[in-house]
């Protein structure tokens, strides 16, 4: 039976052993790092299919780690931290992480997360070239453009883009995109949601394009070219 490979990767002995010891008795291969160097080259070496990251480390911390590791593949990171703000959830996944996890937290739904990550970590199929209107997007080569001018995205952008062109004046609730995009709610106050369709309109119209991401107020969100 196949052990997905995890690496945890924390200073803090007592919690790094508890994690381990917990994702060991869940059926996890588990590998441990005690600081950032190590993280990183624990990855090149162990292939994890999943790592754990605390922010606060010492050598690098998590957020520059996370950066490195982003650049260098796509292993699904999910990120731990004492620090509970959107604007520090925000830089979190603009690092490259693929969830945010606020210490302290239930073990379940640590392993919830980890579950979750693995399962959209599964090949995905050949790449295509989605467009609407003037704006396209290559899931290849994670380019996007509209018209002839490239938009520079971080790859929680790129993912919602991506949502709303699969969806093609299609309304998308918040639950939704909560699900699609971040793999679960980040609570009913939380305002991320807005947070990044603001960023994708400052890019997607720095040139005074026409807008297409428009608020359906009470509801959520839709591509549309406006009327």
């Amino acid at each position: 039976m196949h052990q997905p490979r995890i690496l945890v990767v924390d200073d803090e002995a007592p919690i790094r052993d508890l994690v381990r010891g917990y994702l060991e008795r869940e059926g996890f291969a588990v590998e441990a790092a005690v600081d950032g160097p190590s993280a990183v080259e624990a990855v090149r070496a162990a292939a994890p299919e999943v790592v754990i990251l605390d922010v606060m480390l010492p050598g690098l911390d998590g957020l520059e780690v996370c950066q490195r590791l982003r650049a260098a593949g796509n292993v699904p990171i999910l990120m731990l931290t004492a620090k509970d703000t959107v604007a520090d959830r925000v830089e979190g996944l603009d690092a490259g992480a693929d969830d945010y996890l606020v210490k302290p937290f239930e073990f379940d739904e640590l392993l919830a997360r980890i579950r979750a990550l693995l399962r959209r970590a599964k090949p995905e199929g050949a790449p295509e070239v989605l467009a609407f209107a003037d704006l396209k997007l290559d899931t290849g080569t994670h380019q996007v453009f509209r018209g002839e001018r490239e938009i520079e995205l971080t790859a929680k952008e790129f993912e919602l883009l991506e949502l709303f062109l699969r969806h093609p004046r299609q309304v998308l609730t918040r639950d939704v995109i909560y699900d699609r995009v971040w793999g679960y709610d980040f609570g009913g106050e939380s305002n991320i949601i807005e947070v990044y369709v603001r960023y994708l309109r400052q890019k997607t119209e720095a040139a005074q394009e026409p807008r297409l991401i428009h608020t359906v107020r009470g509801v959520g969100y839709v591509l549309r070219e406006e009327s």
